[in-house]
């Protein structure tokens, strides 16, 4: 029986994209340290450059401390229709190379070249050829990881950040893997990691020593997922147009909301930021999520699901409202507000059927 041919992927995986974006398009803003998000008290970095990196300023992180970690950050509001149409850029060029394109989110994604639509038989090449017409073309450089499954793809494009290419041949994988810390796995998390470690598990090769029904044991399903990486397998298919698992918006207010009148306003930006993704990306969903922060940071959520996808906006409105006013009176302030919706699928198939935007 034939072998099955060796896979052929790279993962792409843009610069600081967002605060590379606006570094371009702001001269002024070239070599000194940017985060792009919100600068209040509540603010929250998106993204970072790698001038503000140096001093510990990473994505996700609150403002406040990450203007305590470098004095003289330079914040800029986030402009995402740009940083969309950037993207749209960089995959027309991976669209030239191939047809397998898995997009991650607006900077990153998986390519299969196994096979590729210009008959060249070196991924690296590939790779080589894609970094060089991104800086052409966008004026923003690119790290690229080449190995034979994703998961390896993925680890290689972070080992040569930034504007860096790194190849793990299949010779290489097993070794590569077994030196790595379990923390620099990608899909195992801060915790997981720390339990790993509990466990007496560091590095990929302690990791391999487990059996795989040891790891269901103390991870569930993912154990094997676990297994498998840490002897470098992974089977997982490049997935060209993979239907997102939930579409989201949240926001941090400036100051607690207290009354009825001021959370349901509060929301109302929420629904529309979520209803106008669907429309764009013309897909629908059936389970409206309610997220809600309260100024000691705790946190509730709450779900309903409905038996037909939701196709017009005033139901998603009124699902989200629904699940708002069902927890007055709140019990305190309220510092954060989202709404999301999941158990999506494409809303093509609805004969006859658009979303509604108003």
């Amino acid at each position: 029986m034939d072998q099955p041919a060796i896979r052929k992927i790279i993962h792409i995986d843009m610069d600081a994209f967002y605060a590379s974006v606006e570094q371009r398009d702001h001269p002024e803003l070239r070599n000194k340290p940017v985060a792009v998000g919100g600068s209040s008290q509540r603010g929250v970095v998106a993204a970072a450059s790698y001038e503000a990196r140096k001093f510990g300023v990473r994505s996700a992180m609150a403002s406040s401390l990450a203007i305590r970690k470098c004095p003289d950050l330079v914040f800029v509001k986030p402009r995402f229709e740009v940083y969309k149409a950037v993207s749209n850029e960089i995959r027309a060029i991976f669209a030239d190379y191939t047809p397998l394109i898995e997009p991650l989110s607006l900077d990153e994604a998986y390519l299969d070249v196994t096979d590729n639509l210009k008959n060249i038989s070196s991924a690296t090449r590939i790779a080589e050829e894609i970094r060089a017409k991104i800086q052409e073309t966008t004026q923003l450089t690119a790290s690229a990881g080449v190995s034979y499954n994703k998961f390896l793809a993925k680890l290689a494009s972070d080992f040569r950040k930034p504007n860096g290419l790194y190849v793990i041949k299949p010779s290489q994988g097993l070794a590569f893997v077994e030196k790595l810390t379990v923390d620099q796995f990608h899909g195992i998390g801060r915790v997981t990691a720390a339990k790993l470690n509990q466990l007496g598990i560091f590095t990929g090769w302690d990791l391999r020593q487990q059996s795989e029904a040891f790891l269901k044991k103390h991870f569930g399903k993912v154990g094997h997922y676990y297994y498998t990486i840490a002897r470098a397998i992974d089977e997982r298919p490049v997935t060209p147009d993979r239907l997102r698992k939930s579409i989201g918006s949240e926001n941090t207010f400036d100051h607690d909301l207290t009354t009825e009148a001021e959370l349901l306003a509060g929301l109302q930006p929420e629904l529309d930021a979520v209803w106008r993704i669907c429309d764009r990306m013309q897909v629908i969903g059936r389970t409206v999520t309610l997220k809600v922060k309260f100024a000691d940071f705790e946190q509730i959520t709450r779900s309903r699901t409905v038996l037909s996808p939701i196709v017009q906006k005033t139901l998603l409105d009124r699902m989200g409202m629904d699940l708002l006013t069902a927890l007055f009176p709140l019990p305190k302030g309220v510092r954060l507000l989202g709404i999301s919706l999941s158990n999506l699928e494409d809303a093509g198939h609805i004969s006859g059927q658009q979303l509604r935007l108003f």
